[in-house]
């Protein structure tokens, strides 16, 4: 595929990632686009249609909230029932989601559709890094995580860039604002339904092995452990980044007064450097291992982070936004790879679920909090926060992590031992 051979060019290393994943993985680049483009949307366009910042808070914070609710029965189903199944369903979910939006301009619609995105989000977390993790060994599944995290983020970032478009569109077909935008939510819409049915087709050939409930549960245990200290710790990076990262467009509009016509594009930019800098995950763990390549990023990422506190003018804001997205997302791939890793793999589904919720709770709780503090006029504070939750977060990671090593596999799918002495 023309495709595959570009992604390996460029040091991802996908010749070594089997055939099915890599399809899995490019299947998904229609729904990055669809949600890229939602991302804008919500952040970017509403509060110029008048919705406050507060709402954008909650409507954000409910979506992440769903999962919480519903990511450890899902996990459970995940690991017990197969994940197929629930991975075609969440796909699918993304696009009652999403119509939603192209035909009211209700917030109370807009929280249902919330609800039906955050129900997709939780069946595709708890089952997404498990199947990929499945289907891979130690010597490929970093290369798979990176590839997989390239391509979500790139196609991601050429949704958010959809509105630079629009003032164009308006001018040419003579129309407002807000038909082209409900018009591109119709269209993104159908075009997610291309991942579901590309699922489909791939994994009709896919046979998974489901295990007994009792099976290993000695070995269950001891990785729970592991899992809790890992979940608890990256919990931090989840509160701290809640209070600004999503909500980085509207913190543009009420401090700069930018726009999506302009925010869409930065996000793209931004979301396009990150999966470009993706590409050095694998690199970076061959050369100095995955834990110290995790903390080197997160603690240069950092760094940027605090200086958004301080920046003047929009430009250098931009700036500074795209370096520390693409730190701190160089590490996602390493993080997840590593997670699945320590992980027995009868237990990974409940494992992203239990992962996810422990991130995502305080996340959304800050998420809605930093809503309000921007409405405040405190532009300063959210920034400062996450500096400091993302600090501790990774001081305690290498504390704990550093001398635990990824199971020894003798197989895709069997894991045996520990190499290291459990932190």
């Amino acid at each position: 595929m023309e495709a595959r051979g570009r992604v390996g060019s460029l040091g991802v290393g996908s010749d070594s990632v089997p055939a099915r994943v890599k399809g899995l993985i490019f299947s998904l680049a229609f729904t990055s686009l669809a949600v890229g483009y939602l991302i804008v949307y919500i952040t970017g366009y509403m509060p110029e249609i008048g919705y406050s910042s507060g709402s954008i808070g909650l409507l954000v914070g409910v979506f992440g909230l769903v999962p919480i609710l519903t990511g450890i029965p899902f996990g459970v189903l995940s690991d017990r029932k197969g994940r197929k199944t629930l991975l075609l369903l969440g796909s699918l979910g993304i696009f009652p989601g999403m119509i939603i939006f192209a035909f009211t301009n209700s917030l109370s619609y807009f929280l249902v559709s919330a609800v039906v995105l955050g129900l997709a989000e939780a069946a595709s977390l708890t089952t997404w890094n498990a199947i990929i993790a499945d289907q891979t060994d130690m010597e490929n599944r970093t290369k798979a995580f990176s590839l997989s995290f390239v391509v979500s983020t790139i196609f991601t970032g050429m949704g958010s860039a959809i509105p630079f478009s629009f003032p164009y569109l308006e001018k040419s077909l003579n129309v407002d604002s807000a038909i082209v935008h409900q018009d591109f939510m119709i269209g993104f819409s159908f075009l997610s339904l291309a991942t579901p049915v590309l699922l489909l087709s791939l994994l009709r050939g896919y046979k998974e092995v489901i295990r007994p409930r009792g099976e290993k549960k000695q070995s269950q245990k001891g990785t729970l452990r592991v899992l809790l200290k890992f979940s608890g710790i990256n919990s931090l990076i989840g509160l701290g980044a809640g209070f600004i990262i999503p909500l980085i467009p509207t913190w543009f509009y009420l401090k700069f007064g930018i726009t999506d016509t302009y925010s869409g594009p930065l996000l793209a930019v931004s979301n396009i450097t990150i999966g470009l800098s993706a590409i050095a995950s694998s690199r970076l763990a061959r050369s100095y291992g995955q834990v110290q390549s995790i903390v080197m990023t997160t603690g240069l990422s950092t760094v940027f982070m605090l200086s958004l506190a301080f920046v003047p003018n929009a430009a250098l804001a931009a700036s500074l936004y795209i370096v520390r997205a693409a730190l701190m997302n160089m590490a996602s791939p390493l993080m997840d790879s590593y997670l699945m890793g320590i992980i027995t793999s009868e237990e990974r589904g409940l494992a992203s679920a239990i992962n996810s919720i422990i991130w995502r709770l305080p996340n959304s709780v800050s998420t809605i909090l930093g809503g309000m503090i921007l409405g405040a006029g405190l532009y300063s504070l959210p920034f400062l926060l996450a500096t400091a939750f993302y600090a501790t977060a990774i001081f305690l990671f290498y504390s704990v992590f550093k001398n635990v090593s990824p199971m020894i596999e003798t197989s895709v799918e069997t894991s045996r031992e520990i190499r290291s002495v459990e932190a």
